[in-house]
């Protein structure tokens, strides 16, 4: 018990990289800003580097460090486990986790294959007969302008939906000497752009409309095949006398889609982009208006209504600071804009309620099953001459 006598929820997160940083942040901010009902306790940080691991322990105030993610699973105080790991290890982690009686918190995509998506979700559905809660971290879903718009679309603000265009564009791979790393190896990674940040697209795509991507017309391309070792290789695979590795995931992906209620979809996701650090666009046009939205400028949504009159027509800046747009009261007086990190906290505190609530959290392991479906589907028709390839639903 805290001191003003709500129940803690013991953390132990595995991994503690780049989304460990985020979702560290994301924990601690979580009741300093929105009255939840249990308080996140950082109770264990795992990583097989222990020097490493206490480093970013000590930062964001985790009590302990576990060099063994067994461990920490089996450990009386953790409640919830906080997968941020590469995606070969996800399955074998949640799944013990979900068997040992402990919340999942689950890095996207939520597998490397569809498989161990299945088992992923098979696990959740049976923990959550006992009360025991899983969740996959798309965390766009929380960024203000973009639940901001799946409001607006649920409300038929832009009608009948026709079309999406959604593309998420990044250039940090433009140079082909930039070192290889585990995010270009399949074993690892189970694919590049696509898994990546295509994930995020199809997501994304799929919560604002409601709707479920039923097709796809694929391509996949990797423009540099090779590329130099870092100075630390531990875990890439080698050409052998080379001091360079293989690349063996895309660096873009392309494809078009069909959606449930027969809306065409458009969807591009490449590291190759230059010029374009974090471009995660989405545009739907609908029969009523119109709603885009362009993540290098993540507090406006631009909404067009196609019923107003001619002579005042266009498209309409909303800036998502208002405290009735979602997630903002908890923050800054409106006009003072939220960033990256602040949608890593909105996703604790929606875990953190559903969890008091007994109520399942969103985005579920069956919603990662089904972004993994389409990932799937995605590369089957790009290996198959982008032959139109239907996905199970």
């Amino acid at each position: 018990m805290t001191l003003d006598g709500k129940p803690e929820l013991g953390i132990g997160m595995v991994g503690y990289a780049f989304m460990g940083a985020a979702h560290s942040q994301g924990w601690r901010n979580a009741p300093g800003f929105f009255d939840v009902p249990l308080v996140p306790r950082l109770r264990a940080l795992g990583g097989r580097n222990r020097e490493a691991a206490a480093d970013v322990a000590a930062k964001f105030g985790w009590e302990s460090v576990e060099t063994d993610w067994r461990q920490l699973i089996a450990r009386d105080d953790i409640d919830l486990v906080d997968v941020c790991t590469p995606g070969d290890t996800h399955a074998e982690i949640a799944i013990a986790a979900l068997e040992a009686g402990k919340h999942v918190l689950c890095e996207k995509p939520l597998a490397n294959t569809v498989a161990e998506a299945e088992a992923m979700a098979e696990a959740a559905a049976k923990a959550a007969r006992s009360g025991v809660r899983a969740m996959v971290g798309f965390s766009y879903r929380r960024v203000p302008a973009l639940a901001l718009a799946r409001r607006l679309i649920s409300q038929g603000t832009v009608g009948e939906i026709r079309h999406v265009r959604a593309q998420y564009l990044q250039d940090w791979l433009t140079d082909p000497e930039a070192p290889l790393t585990w995010r270009l190896q399949k074993e690892r990674a189970g694919s590049g752009a696509l898994g990546d940040i295509g994930a995020h697209i199809v997501d994304l795509t799929q919560f604002l409309t409601g709707e479920t991507i039923t097709g796809v017309s694929a391509l996949l391309e990797t423009f540099v095949r090779e590329r130099p070792l870092p100075e630390s290789a531990s875990g890439l695979t080698a050409t052998a006398g080379t001091g360079r590795g293989e690349v063996t995931v895309d660096d873009a992906a392309v494809f078009l889609a069909r959606l449930s209620g027969g809306a065409l979809a458009t969807f591009e996701a490449t590291r190759f982009a230059s010029g374009r650090k974090n471009a995660l666009r989405i545009e739907i046009n609908g029969s009523r208006g119109s709603i885009a939205f362009d993540l290098e400028d993540m507090n406006v949504l631009h909404v067009y209504d196609s019923t107003e009159d001619a002579d005042r027509a266009g498209y309409r800046r909303v800036l998502a600071t208002e405290p009735s747009h979602p997630y903002v009261e908890g923050w800054w007086p409106p006009g003072h804009i939220l960033g990256y990190e602040h949608s890593f906290t909105h996703q604790a505190v929606d875990l953190i309620n559903a969890i008091a609530e007994g109520a399942q959290p969103e985005p579920s392991f069956a919603d990662g099953l089904r972004v993994q479906r389409v990932l799937a589907a995605v590369e089957a028709s790009a290996a198959n001459g982008s032959a139109w390839t239907e996905i199970p639903q």
